[in-house]
């Protein structure tokens, strides 16, 4: 039997390097069988598919446990937070989340305030200025969630609090100038959480920031105000993250504008199979990681105990085997037919009550599909810019964050919010 061992030269820079692009190529190469690699001097295995997300996401061959890098948690996760935790603890703090992430009304009620913010500021834009979709979107955002989730945020707080969470997102794959960036963010944000949290008149009972303060862990202990400010950013931080899609929408929107007067129709299938679409086809999480827990062997391919195995999530959604024309920008495809789990990963795979997709993933589908009808009802100017979005910047958004002038506001109703699809 021959042994395919590991290559000697590692692929961190050409990992850095390439972004996007890097595991999708790999694959290529092997015709979509498993990939060997050597990654931080660590041996790895490059996955992709359905079946490869079902196996990397069960806990008997994957752990997340010590497979984040430090500079992931320093700037994206926090540290100690719910996505470096495994088996019971993982899934006590996972359920924490869904109380609040899973529950319809709650979701519900997060994008009819994410969508009234959008309202507010979109009214101001009519004085022929010109906006960044990405800055306003996130500032929105940022707007609507503190205040859903009982986090006090002044008018003339917004704008900051909102530049520091999009730089915790932006700034996880890179060790440059943006990765330091949000460094210094993280630190600002937990230290003023965490204040918050420690003190329980500053807290509204019932709301979100409450019961992040209230948990208490398998072992019955309760958060230290330090780790609660670490997962109440993990709710709030996530939201804010779905600026990146509607800068992505607007960029769709533009491109094929054919798509322009069926979403802006009232349609809500058409509204929601073009969210899923700006999650399919524009590039978000490259791939997740994690540690094989044992020696494995997927599709022959031996694993060895400790070894990182990585599932390619950009390259699954454009996978020609899987997609018709998966480069082509089609709505379509997802009206009347079903998407299967595993098919539509951005946010990871697998069951979110007992893994570790997100469990945000339908806040972010509902204010991704509110936001876009918006963006559809408005006539504006897209002036010269650069919209080129690069594939070896993650994570990368459309260069210019898409600016538009001449706003003008539609007097059409928004298309009703909660909905059947939240």
């Amino acid at each position: 039997m021959t042994i395919r061992r590991f290559p000697m030269v590692d692929s961190t820079l050409s990992m850095l390097a390439r972004g996007y692009a890097w595991l999708p190529g790999l694959l290529r190469h092997t015709g979509g069988a498993p990939a060997r690699l050597r990654v931080m001097g660590k041996p790895a295995v490059a996955i992709r598919g359905p079946e490869a997300a079902r196996f990397f996401y069960d806990e008997r061959h994957v752990r997340r446990a010590g497979a984040l890098p430090e500079p992931v948690q320093a700037t994206l996760t926090g540290k100690g937070a719910v996505h470096t935790l495994d088996g019971p603890a993982h899934r006590s703090r996972k359920a924490m989340f869904l109380s609040v992430l899973a529950d319809p009304e709650r979701v519900a009620d997060l994008v009819d305030q994410v969508g009234e913010c959008w309202d507010a500021r979109a009214a101001t834009w009519a004085d022929g200025r010109e906006v960044v979709v990405f800055d306003e979107a996130g500032r929105a955002i940022t707007e609507a969630v503190c205040r859903w989730s009982g986090v006090p945020l002044d008018p003339a707080d917004v704008d900051g609090t909102a530049r520091d969470l999009v730089s915790l997102v932006d700034g996880f794959g890179t060790l440059g100038a943006r990765h330091w960036r949000a460094r210094r963010a993280r630190v600002r944000l937990e230290k003023r959480l965490a204040r918050l949290l420690s003190e329980p008149a500053g807290v509204a009972p019932g709301s979100v920031a409450a019961l992040v303060a209230g948990h208490r862990d398998e072992d019955g202990e309760q958060l230290a105000p330090q780790l609660a400010a670490v997962e109440l950013l993990n709710i709030i931080r996530p939201t804010v993250a779905v600026a990146w899609y509607i800068a992505f929408a607007a960029h769709a929107l533009h491109r094929w504008p054919d798509n322009r007067a069926r979403l802006s129709g009232g349609d809500p299938a058409y509204a929601e199979a073009f969210a899923q679409e700006v999650r399919r086809f524009y590039p978000f999480a490259p791939y997740v990681g994690g540690q094989a827990v044992k020696d494995l062997s997927w599709r022959g391919e031996q694993i060895p105990e400790g070894a990182l195995v990585l599932l390619d999530l950009y390259g699954q959604h454009h996978d020609e085997a899987r997609w018709d024309r998966p480069y082509s920008f089609d709505p379509k495809r997802f009206l009347d037919v079903g998407i299967g789990r595993d098919d539509l990963i951005p946010q990871g795979g697998g069951d979110p009550h007992t893994g570790h997709r997100c469990p945000g993933e339908a806040v972010a589908v509902g204010v991704l599909r509110a936001l876009a009808v918006r963006l559809a009802r408005l006539s504006y100017t897209v002036p010269d810019q650069d919209l080129r979005i690069p594939l070896n910047r993650i994570p990368t958004l459309p260069r210019s964050g898409f600016r538009i002038t001449g706003v003008r506001i539609s007097r059409e109703r928004a298309v009703p919010l909660r909905s059947s699809k939240v």
